[in-house]
């Protein structure tokens, strides 16, 4: 599909709606990725193009794509200039941005609040950039593209999920409402780096760094090593044990993984230098794994997936947080990111931030309620964040 770029103020450029994230060009993408203020290894066109052909989010899952890319021409040769992942949503799983009570409003009114668009990488609660821009003034005009699909298509919302800051801006100055939510992050000290664990554990107050010790012996006592591996040396059996370990972790809720086997063996072949994986062995068997995605340009990690074929006290903190913090210290890796929610993780050193989305709906009388609400949300947000503030579990301010 394609529409003039004039049908959102601009003859300059050509609007182009696509199904499959392989129709836009990797390597003109993954240039505007580069050229963002906060890139990730998850909005780069590898993984989300492996989201699609693994059939991880799909029509078929509830994820049906309508990516946007804007060209400064009509031609073959027209530069991709901005562009951003676009998905109808027929629910709000793999989100992890809560808007079900709003859906549930609608019907309670007799109105439709599915489909509606969601620009967000599926099933990832990672913060950067999601409007790729060849520079700042191409932003409103791809919000308004992103609107005039909404409106096309009939779309109750769009949802625009874990933003970078230039982001909100543009939105909020579009006129779009803006959300926060909290996650947990480990940031590494300034301007001295941790020298190692032991000097992380330093600076915490003596109750923490005493419980974290006693969470460390009870899985060295349960006779538990670990391993790690990246990359390339990340082995299909490894990749195979991981994988059921994953799915362990969503039987045991009761749920459906949401991404396919295929899906990692894609990552895995397409963007190997972003994946790092720990496996727990006891008694020379494999008995759990944590994968993490890193940046190791930026020195970041993100953790983001976990499971375990029996269960061990603490196991599951030694894996997701203290080998990985442990493996950042030791790389000189700036920053951990524990993901959505889990105040838990202020105890191993994780501490709350801000993290932002923006919404538009079409229905102007639920709009301006959820102006409302999100007006109360956000000073309740605050609040939460204040709280959290008070019982972080280093010693002073200064030894974060």
């Amino acid at each position: 599909m394609s529409a003039a770029g004039d049908a959102v103020g601009s003859s300059d450029y050509v609007i182009r709606l696509v199904e499959e994230p392989a129709a836009l060009d990797a390597a003109q993408w993954n240039a505007l990725l580069a050229r963002s203020a906060s890139p990730t290894p998850f909005m780069r066109h590898e993984y989300l193009a492996a989201l699609h052909a693994s059939g991880s989010a799909t029509r078929e899952t509830g994820w049906t794509p309508c990516f946007v890319g804007i060209f400064d021409g009509d031609g073959d040769g027209a530069a991709l200039v901005a562009a951003c992942p676009l998905y109808f949503k027929g629910h709000s799983y793999g989100e992890y941005v809560f808007d079900w009570a709003w859906a549930d409003a609608y019907q309670r009114h007799g109105l439709a609040y599915y489909p509606k668009l969601l620009c967000a990488v599926p099933f990832t609660p990672v913060p950067g950039t999601r409007l790729l821009v060849r520079d700042a003034l191409l932003r409103p005009v791809l919000l308004a593209a992103i609107e005039q699909v909404a409106r096309d298509a009939g779309a109750s919302s769009i949802h625009l999920l874990f933003l970078d800051a230039a982001e909100q801006r543009a939105a909020r100055d579009a006129g779009w409402m803006a959300r926060g939510t909290v996650q947990f992050h480990w940031t590494n000290r300034e301007p001295e780096p941790y020298a190692d664990f032991d000097d992380f554990l330093a600076g915490m107050q003596h109750d923490k760094r005493k419980k974290i010790r006693q969470e460390r012996r009870k899985v060295d006592a349960a006779g538990v090593e670990f391993a790690h591996r990246s990359g390339r040396a990340i082995s299909t059996d490894d990749w195979d044990f991981f994988y059921r370990c994953y799915t362990r972790t969503y039987r045991a809720h009761r749920s459906t993984p949401y991404l396919t086997r295929d899906f990692f063996a894609r990552i895995a072949a397409s963007q190997p230098e972003h994946w790092l994986l720990f496996i727990a062995s006891r008694g020379g068997q494999r008995i759990a794994a944590s994968l993490i995605g890193i940046d190791p340009e930026r020195r970041h990690a993100f953790g983001r997936y976990w499971g375990a074929t029996e269960a061990i006290d603490c196991l599951h903190f030694e894996a997701c947080y203290y080998q990985p913090l442990a493996w950042c210290i030791a790389n000189r890796y700036r920053r951990f990111e524990g993901g959505a929610q889990g105040e838990h993780k202020m105890a191993r050193g994780l501490l709350p931030v801000a993290a932002a989305s923006a919404h538009w709906l079409a229905h102007p009388q639920f709009a301006q309620a959820v102006a409302e609400f999100l007006q109360r949300e956000g000073e309740a947000v605050a609040g939460y964040i204040d709280e959290l503030d008070l019982h972080a579990p280093f010693k002073s301010a200064a030894a974060r």
